[in-house]
């Protein structure tokens, strides 16, 4: 599944080994222009979700490289470490858990050659000065909290938020990972979208809860079966350092049951250090009791690129499709090639139509001018409210084969009927049922069609 996936992947547009034309970097990946359509749509509908339609989150964009106080403050630089284990025999280093010492080294398979585990900072070190020896050492960011924290009282003074209410952001991160892999499940330059949401110390359990369903809500709507979902309570020994609860979020990916999203409740921890190490005051002062105190905090996370992997792989499916011979207006509905009454698998990436990267593609039966002079007009006139393909390669068929495997819900069919009738075809990419339409009414059947 992973491999198949993969290469539809790269084929397709949208994600592509980084760097490949020298050779790639490991687990580098870029995103291609169907890959950066889809990136974006769930960075807007998160972001909708979380922060544009409520009245109690605002949002921030911060910078990337931060002063190194803050990463001393929440412990980062001491705590935020991975258990290292070095092969003996080939010297290859590995996640202590991640492998299974007994069975042996993955690299060379020589067994019970494993140093013993040994702490590794997961924190990107770099400089900001003219020359390495005389430049300042910072850290790029590891995770997005730490800004959110030093900005809170900046944030809700601007904002006049009264408490319960979060601040948001999305970008990227980097962590110096041991063992990165499994395609882009797991990278050293990766995205997160994630709020700190402060509360009234006795109230974290019942945000805590309400943040947990919340997020069950979204995988509901980015297209995730719950049942290959796991909510796993973290025990004390295994928390983050700041962690007082953590629920991860995990899911059964094709190379097995791994974490993709998070949920934790801080405490003050994050505020606390923040206000003795900088000495200024981030306490709360409620505008009803006049009481002053730090805010607890519920942190729930999303990984950006997981939840596009998990898109992805819920969205994909092959299927036999029984080929019909023509259509209703003389075109074939589904044809690859094959004789009438044979079937073909086609490849669907389901993608829910919200985020899908396309949302229609017109498709003229051919290339002749008259066709184009109808279909030219009519895409440009959908680019005004959706992403639009356009394409007139090859036949209906294997046009409709190579928009099913992107995940376009509608295509558009001009075909010479159009230019006496007015009307076009369009086809459902799940259903394959095709309706005539009117072009003039082209934009309302997609908008009420997309609603769904």
């Amino acid at each position: 599944m992973m491999d198949k996936l993969v290469s539809l992947a790269k084929r397709r547009g949208f994600v592509f080994p980084g760097s490949e034309i020298y050779g790639g970097l490991a687990n580098s990946w870029d995103y291609g222009p169907l890959g950066v359509l889809l990136k974006r749509n769930i960075e807007a509908a998160w972001w909708r979700r979380f922060v544009g339609s409520r009245p109690d989150m605002v949002g921030i964009d911060a910078a990337v490289i931060m002063n190194p106080k803050v990463w001393e403050a929440s412990g980062h630089l001491k705590e935020f470490s991975d258990p290292l284990v070095e092969c003996k025999n080939c010297h290859s280093r590995f996640r202590a858990d991640q492998i299974e010492v007994v069975a042996g080294c993955p690299a060379c398979k020589k067994k019970k050659s494993f140093t013993a585990p040994a702490q590794f900072n997961l924190m990107f070190k770099t400089f900001l000065g003219p020359t390495e020896e005389d430049a300042a050492v910072a850290y790029l960011r590891g995770e997005l909290a730490q800004a959110m924290f030093t900005d809170f009282k900046l944030a809700q003074e601007t904002s006049r938020k009264r408490l319960p209410f979060g601040i948001a952001a999305q970008g990227k991160c980097f962590r110096n990972e041991i063992t990165p892999g499994n395609f882009i499940f797991r990278t050293r330059e990766f995205n997160l979208m994630e709020f700190e949401y402060f509360v009234p110390p006795k109230e974290w359990e019942k945000y805590f809860d309400y943040w947990l369903e919340e997020m069950k809500q979204w995988l509901d709507f980015c297209g995730v079966d719950r049942s290959r979902l796991v909510f796993r309570e973290i025990p004390a020994e295994d928390r983050a350092h700041y962690s007082k609860r953590t629920v991860d979020i995990e899911y059964q990916y094709p190379f097995g049951q791994k974490e993709l999203y998070g949920i934790a409740y801080r405490g003050d921890f994050d505020l606390k250090n923040h206000m003795d190490k900088s000495g200024q005051d981030l306490r709360y002062t409620d505008p009803e009791s006049g009481e002053k105190y730090l805010p607890h905090v519920v942190e729930p996370t999303f990984g950006l690129d997981r939840t596009l992997l998990v898109v992805l792989l819920e969205a994909y499916r092959e299927e036999e499709v029984p080929m019909a011979a023509k259509g209703g207006i003389g075109i074939p509905t589904e044809s690859v090639g094959t004789e009438e009454g044979e079937s073909a698998t086609r490849v669907v990436l389901g993608i829910p139509k919200a985020l899908a990267p396309y949302k229609a593609a017109v498709l003229p039966l051919s290339k002749k001018k008259e066709l184009a002079a109808v279909a030219e007009p009519l895409a440009a006139r959908l680019r005004q409210r959706w992403t639009t393909d356009y394409d007139e390669t090859q036949s209906i068929g294997r046009r409709y084969r190579r928009q099913d495997e992107i995940g376009t819900p509608y295509c558009v069919t001009v075909d010479f009927d159009s230019l006496q009738d007015k009307k076009v075809t369009v086809r459902d990419r799940d259903s394959m049922k095709q309706d005539r339409v009117a072009i003039e009414e082209v934009e309302d059947y997609l908008e009420e069609k997309l609603k769904n």
